[in-house]
């Protein structure tokens, strides 16, 4: 009988045992980038919301602030309303499932707008439609992967890779997403095009307590190509899981809400 080569069957059940336990870390990995992606959404929506806020729109010879109230429900309901300057106060934008509404008291008209719209510039600032009423799910609309650790401001943050699912109401063809390992905090986000060119930076800061939770309280967006370009969203007030019913997304309330 031929001798065993222990060390070669060794060997052999070892590269076995490994390539098993990769081939099942790929999806526990997924599910924890998924996690913590999910953890850091709610942290900022909770099941239902209300914030008041001011955008402040820079460019290099000009700025301009707008002040809005908004209102959110899970995924599927959202509300924001303008309350200055006075020339677009009143003018409102409602979310409810897929469809997107604007009410323009101006010309007393509402109008429902397609996605071919969602990508556009959200009054003259650095943020989509999109980014503003959420047609898209980070949670739902993108496969993560956890690609590693990094350091932003002092926190310990998880670097997540959000690749678009096919057929998912997504303008971006990837999103480098860095979120805080303590408190589940998005600090930081890279909007890539489909090209794979880094189009938008989105950076959080003033990291402060609203209503129980730790969150960073000023947004930045900054398109890369643009020098001078910018656009900053102060969160004021913030409230969470807040009772609030799906009757108060409607279009007839859009117009009247206050």
């Amino acid at each position: 009988m031929k001798p065993m080569n222990i060390n070669k069957s060794l060997s052999l059940k070892s590269l076995l045992i490994l390539g098993v336990a990769l081939l099942f870390a790929r999806p526990a990995q997924s599910q924890d980038a998924t996690e913590i992606v999910r953890k850091a959404n709610e942290k900022m929506q909770g099941k239902s919301s209300q914030v008041k806020m001011t955008m402040q729109i820079v460019r290099p010879n000009w700025e301009r602030s707008i002040s809005m109230k908004a209102w959110s429900k899970g995924q599927d309901y959202s509300l924001i309303l303008i309350t200055g300057p006075a020339r677009d106060k009143g003018s409102a934008y409602l979310k409810r499932g897929n469809e997107i509404w604007n009410w323009q008291p101006s010309i007393n008209r509402t109008i429902k707008m397609p996605p071919s719209m969602m990508s556009q510039s959200w009054m003259g600032s650095d943020f989509s439609n999109n980014d503003l009423v959420r047609e898209s799910s980070i949670v739902v609309d993108y496969n993560h992967t956890l690609l590693g650790d990094s350091t932003l401001s002092g926190y310990d943050s998880y670097k997540i890779e959000m690749i678009p699912k096919p057929e998912a109401p997504v303008v971006w063809g990837k999103v480098i997403s860095f979120i805080s390992k303590d408190k589940y905090m998005q600090l930081r986000a890279e909007f890539y095009d489909e090209d794979g060119e880094l189009v938008r930076l989105m950076k959080g800061s003033k990291v402060k307590e609203m209503d129980g939770r730790i969150v960073p309280t000023r947004m930045e967006m900054i398109p890369v190509d643009e020098k001078g370009n910018k656009t900053v969203i102060n969160y004021d007030k913030m409230e969470f899981n807040i009772d609030i019913s799906q009757r108060f997304f409607s279009i007839q309330n859009m117009k009247n809400v206050e």
